[in-house]
């Protein structure tokens, strides 16, 4: 019965959360280089309509744009409810139930524009390590917050190397993203975090695969690694919450 009642608590935490994101994947999903944008596409600058990045992504003539925001909120809300049941009342739910919605915010401007922006990834591997931090105090917890750090370190290094040395294919996003990856991961072990990168690369292969055969790219195209990197972590994190 608890773990019915933090189920459903997570997917109304979820469902909550979703609904913040639109607006901050609209204003983030802008080419490399380029500023966040600062209006709708209806011409209305968001600080004289009272809104900042959190929240629908809705005109001041009601008229919506930016990602969908049921999907958005379902899919939130069923990462969190998958995150809760598997993980039940341990002091990591909390950190697994805060850090959802930025991966989901990744997952989507990633695919948007082929961009994970600093202001978000950087934010997310500090915040990521010190709620850690806080959950491996708290009685419970079923994790070791320095392997989360050698783990965040391990992972932004290797996703590094990849980057000096296929540039064209592995973005610098993807380095800074993997600190927090590589965090998330390594708080259940060496062997989780094999497991969860391995499962990024090979969703992302067959992404690319999927792509070739439908026509849609070619052997040479990019495609947005971030979101299956989360998916990854995601799988991860799931399978590390079992009790061993």
């Amino acid at each position: 019965m608890e773990t019915f009642w933090i189920t459903a608590a997570a997917v109304l935490w979820g469902a909550g959360t979703g609904l913040l994101i639109p607006r901050a994947a609209y204003r983030l999903s802008v080419p490399p280089d380029e500023p966040w944008r600062a209006t709708c596409p209806a011409g209305h600058p968001f600080a004289d309509t009272g809104k900042g990045w959190l929240g629908r992504a809705r005109c001041a003539d009601g008229d919506s744009y930016g990602p969908s925001v049921p999907v958005l909120a379902s899919v939130s809300a069923v990462a969190c409810a998958v995150l809760a049941a598997a993980t039940g009342a341990r002091p990591e739910l909390a950190v697994w139930l805060l850090l959802t919605p930025v991966g989901v915010l990744l997952a989507v401007v990633d695919f948007a524009v082929h961009r994970l922006p600093d202001v978000v990834t950087l934010p997310f591997a500090v915040i990521t390590l010190v709620l850690l931090g806080a959950a491996t105090l708290l009685p419970g917890a079923e994790g070791r917050w320095t392997t989360a750090l050698l783990g965040s370190l391990a992972l932004g290094g290797c996703y590094f190397v990849l980057f000096l040395l296929t540039p064209q294919s592995f973005g610098f996003g993807d380095v800074k993203l993997g600190l927090a990856l590589g965090a998330v991961l390594g708080w259940y072990g060496w062997g989780i975090v094999l497991i969860g990168t391995f499962a990024g690369y090979l969703l992302g292969a067959l992404y690319g695969i999927a792509l070739i055969l439908a026509g849609r790219a070619g052997r040479t195209s990019r495609i947005p690694f971030g979101p299956f990197l989360l998916a990854g972590a995601f799988a991860g994190v799931l399978l590390g919450s079992f009790p061993s």
